[in-house]
């Protein structure tokens, strides 16, 4: 499975927030601090607040923070969330132009597998991903 760059920076924003969670943070730093396209994440931050993963204030004490309890933000749903509309193959699209599609089985089987590796991710939280042990090491590569 292959997420695209879009969900990979949402995750990055999520793990950003949980990190910084006892303050508002902007997109300038999280951008800087990852060494990615402002504009980039512009576009990430407003999905992830039109979904309602975070809350984006905009002016002077503006910033984003998260919208819920990391533990609470399941990654398995975001990356669903996010990966919306991203076909694994050709017949999982509205464009699909295969011939073989009538009597292939394989739509069926990496269907399975897709369903299988999101609910792999559905175990883990947001919390999960910034616990203790591995938020002090990334304050350190982050902040």
């Amino acid at each position: 499975m292959h997420i695209t760059r879009f969900t990979d920076y949402s995750l990055r924003v999520l793990i950003y927030l949980a990190i910084e969670e006892d303050r508002k943070v902007t997109v300038a730093e999280i951008a800087e601090k990852y060494q990615i396209s402002k504009n980039h994440l512009m576009k990430v931050v407003q999905e992830l607040n039109a979904k309602g993963f975070i809350h984006a204030v905009r002016g002077k004490a503006g910033g984003l923070t998260l919208a819920s309890k990391a533990q609470e933000i399941n990654i398995g749903q975001l990356v669903r969330s996010m990966e919306q509309g991203a076909a694994l193959v050709e017949c999982f699209g509205l464009s699909n132009a295969c011939i073989i599609t009538p009597a292939c089985h394989l739509k069926f089987v990496l269907n399975e597998a897709l369903e299988a590796f999101y609910s792999s991710l559905e175990q883990y939280s947001l919390a999960d991903l910034a616990a203790k042990p591995y938020k002090k090491q990334l304050a350190s590569l982050l902040l």
